[in-house]
């Protein structure tokens, strides 16, 4: 049963196919399905950070912070002439750009982890405030504007194309499949779903409760900021906006591909088909020369749209 749930977004998706289509018969052609992947390949990628974290019953809004600030940090201290010369230091080898960009990633994560997991703080506030924070961090270090002349280094993943499409794509999907299997079919990611379902029996069944929150926060700080370096690739900048409203397609794309704010439901395969059909809408609707300006209108209306289907056929309240 829950293997055919993970597939109730396929029928939705042909439609808007077929919608699409008929709208304008550009929308079926293999540049047009390549630019689509390619547009949600970062998102994608920062929907399967989220993903993790609502399955556990917890939410991390600082995503869309870490999505601009881990690149704009490695830019930072590879690029800006500023800070070395004014420190008295050698840019930082282009080597450790990604390398740095995923620390970065990794101790927004582990700090989210220590004031939620050790210090008992509600995760929604605590988030929340790190997305302000890590937003301020990313202003004040760019001084309010882009990043370029970015090393090859950070540029590569997001502008590369193996065997003919974007590496992005790939990177993406590969990570999805890693997801699948993980949660699917792993204990760790069992013990996800019984922490989300009720924390205090999967304590008492001898899951170390703590570790796993902690580590599924760490992971999806790196996947966001992973995402983060992906979109500085492809735009071969780090704009001091980068990530500015993306935490709304983040839920919308979750929230619309089955998994439950209340945590312990969902999967990964769901939420990709649910970021799927959401940049699919997108794209038809700019196909028909809809304003770019309705996007947000589009993430709240279908985020309200899918809590109330699921409502309505799960029979259990969001809180």
């Amino acid at each position: 049963m829950a293997r055919l749930r993970d597939l109730a977004l396929v029928p939705a998706i042909v439609a808007v196919a077929i919608v699409g289509a008929i709208v304008n018969p550009v929308f079926l052609s293999s540049d047009n399905i390549i630019n689509v992947l390619q547009s949600m390949s970062e998102i994608s990628i920062v929907v399967l950070a989220e993903t993790i974290v609502l399955i556990t019953g917890k939410m991390d809004l600082s995503l869309e912070s870490v999505f601009g600030l881990a690149p704009g940090i490695a830019a930072w201290l590879i690029i800006d002439p500023a800070l070395t010369h004014g420190l008295g230091l050698n840019a930082l080898p282009d080597a450790l750009a990604i390398p740095l960009v995923l620390l970065v990633g990794a101790l927004v994560g582990a700090f989210n982890g220590l004031l939620i997991v050790r210090f008992g703080l509600n995760g929604f506030i605590v988030t929340l405030g790190m997305l302000i924070v890590l937003r301020g961090l990313l202003t004040g270090i760019s001084g309010g504007k882009t990043f370029f002349a970015l090393p090859e280094s950070m540029t590569y993943l997001g502008s590369a194309s193996w065997v003919g499409v974007p590496a992005s794509i790939w990177v993406s999907l590969l990570l999805f499949a890693v997801g699948i299997v993980v949660l699917g079919f792993t204990r760790p990611g069992r013990a996800l779903y019984a922490i989300g379902g009720n924390v205090d029996a999967a304590r008492a069944a001898g899951i170390r409760t703590d570790r796993i929150l902690w580590t599924s926060l760490v992971v999806a700080g790196m996947l966001a900021a992973l995402a983060g370096l992906l979109m500085s690739g492809r735009l071969a900048a780090v704009p001091a906006a980068q990530g500015d409203g993306a935490i709304f397609q983040v839920f919308a794309a979750a929230v619309i591909g089955g998994v439950s704010l209340n945590g312990g439901k969902g999967s990964v395969f769901g939420a990709f088909t649910g970021v799927l059909l959401l940049f699919m809408i997108i794209n038809v609707l700019t196909l028909a020369g809809v304003p770019a300006q309705w996007t947000n209108f589009l993430n709240g209306a279908v985020i309200l749209v899918a809590l109330v289907v699921s409502r309505i056929t799960g029979g259990k309240a969001q809180t």
